[in-house]
């Protein structure tokens, strides 16, 4: 049996395209199967970093203070599979202020969630600059609206560039979690 398929564009209704409608079952089953997380490798300019996304991100610059000096935070975030995913940093430009902006990014991000001390997480980032203040915790917390949310967050530094990579969501999904973290590198 064929069913009707109008022309895309340009076309005329007296001249339809006629497909098997087993076809159109396949056409939909494949769009159906497509993935929700489209990983695609990503240099954000300025980070240090190289890291995968399973969405492209929107830029967002801010001028803030962080550990008590002015700069301006780069954020690239998304939103993909019910989660959002995110990177943020800055230059603090003077190395001795790196420890206390990670101390100031996580403690940010467990405030922003009314989160109390967060679970540690094991990783390392290899090649980035050592610092006892970077680490990744699992945060459990609430959005505005009351809603239950969970968060994996890493603090690091490469340099004087103190970065934040951020999965949030309502459930986090492990594995694709583990990739994001794990595509983690600092850019050579």
């Amino acid at each position: 049996m064929l069913a009707f398929i109008p022309p895309l564009s340009g076309g005329s209704f007296n001249n339809p395209i006629m497909v098997p409608r087993r076809e159109i079952l396949v056409v939909f089953l494949l769009a159906a199967c497509s993935p929700t997380l489209d990983w695609r490798e990503w240099r954000p300019q300025g980070s240090g970093v190289v890291l995968h996304l399973p969405c492209k991100p929107v830029p967002q610059l801010r001028k803030l203070r962080l550990a008590g000096v002015p700069v301006q935070l780069s954020l690239h975030a998304c939103s993909a599979g019910g989660q959002t995913w995110a990177l943020a940093y800055a230059d603090v430009v003077d190395p001795a202020l790196v420890g206390a902006a990670l101390v100031e990014l996580r403690a940010s991000a467990m405030s922003n969630l009314g989160a109390p001390e967060g679970q540690p997480v094991a990783w390392t980032l290899r090649g980035a600059t050592p610092n006892i203040e970077s680490r990744r915790l699992l945060l459990q917390g609430k959005l505005p609206d009351g809603q239950p949310v969970q968060e994996q967050v890493a603090v690091f530094a490469v340099g004087t560039t103190v970065l934040q990579a951020t999965v949030l969501g309502a459930a986090l999904p492990a594995e694709e979690v583990e990739n994001f973290f794990a595509s983690l590198r600092v850019a050579r």
